[in-house]
């Protein structure tokens, strides 16, 4: 523990859209050891699970999500938190909800402190985005980031460096490495291929933009190459993906296991403790920390304008690396060499897998980052 009461910063208010169950470690880290209170709005449609809010003693109410057109929407009710008695606020940098607008003007007018948690920059952004965001961020005090990649583009479109705090992202840290520290190899893989080929992994939703079919085809061609491998894919199936059939096309039904959805922390933390290599040929999220956290090094491509943030936890040659966005021909270049390493560099690729994630990506390092920006004014 980082902190003790003494250190309590009051009235602080926690405005966000969304309370993703990933994230409550920590929403409760801050639970804790602020003197806060949280609103969090209600979707009726999920994009994905979300943490018990119950869980953290300062939950004060949800508001409700109001669709308007596109991505844009309303949380209802969070206007009048302006007018409350905090002195500090947290609010998720979301431009495309409409009601923090109206929110974050009136804070900026009352003198209050204001942080935005926010993506902030992608690099792929319209002239029309550019000049929508640069108002939306200007009304903040400072703002959270979840990389350097994104800091740097703001920098360059002429934010203060000094307002542009990196907090990255984190998962259920400190239940992973106690997990972590009863993993060990096992043949759980020979087991069930019966053959000890290479083992590439994948666990994340399966849909098309994180294009597994190129990676299925790449397995086919390293195949035929003499390099053949086994992959497992950890993830529930969706309508816009017939996997099953890409495999049988491909010849690979029987070097492929689909394992399907696993909310195990134990099992999954063997699944990818014993694989090569995790590879996400789209977009690589939370899967990059997921994996990493238990020593398996990442590949995905190198169009960062199209990835999510913590791609910037894959260090090239040393916890993974990028491949050509849409080249199979680098894609299987890349894969190559990862399944070719010697039991040391395997083993030392592990512990640099272990030591990104335990330098920033961990909800202690987190809320540090938090209590400093926090009490610096």
């Amino acid at each position: 523990m980082f902190f003790n009461k003494s250190n309590e910063v009051n009235n602080l208010c926690c405005v966000f859209n969304l309370a993703a169950h990933y994230r409550a470690p920590i929403y409760k880290l801050i639970d804790r050891h602020f003197n806060c209170h949280f609103y969090i709005t209600v979707w009726d449609e999920l994009p994905f699970k979300q943490m018990n809010y119950l869980e953290l003693k300062g939950f004060k109410k949800t508001s409700r999500k109001i669709s308007i057109w596109g991505n844009f929407y309303w949380q209802k009710g969070n206007i009048i938190l302006a007018f409350k008695n905090y002195t500090k606020y947290i609010i998720t940098g979301d431009p495309y909800s409409l009601s923090t607008w109206p929110l974050l003007i009136l804070l900026k007018l009352s003198g209050k402190e204001v942080y935005l948690w926010s993506h902030g920059w992608y690099g792929d952004e319209s002239k029309l985005k550019v000049y929508i965001k640069k108002a939306f961020f200007s009304l903040a005090t400072k703002t959270f980031l979840y990389g350097d990649y994104a800091r740097k583009l703001m920098i360059e479109q002429g934010f203060d460096p000094n307002n542009l705090t990196c907090i990255y992202n984190s998962l259920d840290y400190d239940n992973q490495i106690k997990i972590r520290k009863r993993l060990k190899s096992t043949g759980l893989y020979f087991d069930y291929f019966k053959n000890e080929f290479p083992v590439l992994l994948y666990i994340g939703r399966i849909q098309k933009v994180k294009k597994i079919d190129l990676l299925l085809q790449s397995i086919k061609i390293l195949k035929a190459e003499g390099y053949p491998c086994n992959m497992i894919i950890i993830g529930n199936e969706t309508d816009e993906v017939d996997i099953k059939t890409t495999i049988l096309n491909f010849g690979l039904k029987n070097n492929v296991w689909l394992f399907g959805a696993c909310y195990e922390e134990k099992k999954i933390g063997e699944l990818i403790y014993n694989a090569d290599l995790c590879v996400s040929p789209g977009n690589v999220g939370l899967t990059a920390m997921h994996s990493l956290v238990y020593g398996t090094p990442v590949l995905t491509h190198n169009n960062f304008s199209n990835q999510m943030p913590e791609f910037e936890a894959i260090r090239e040659g040393i916890t993974g690396g990028f491949f050509k966005e849409g080249s199979i021909g680098d894609l299987i270049f890349k894969i190559k060499y990862w399944i070719s390493l010697t039991v040391k560099e395997r083993e030392k690729v592990r512990q640099n897998c272990y030591k990104i994630i335990e330098e920033k990506y961990n909800p202690n390092v987190q809320i540090k980052i938090l209590k400093d920006t926090i009490n610096q004014l």
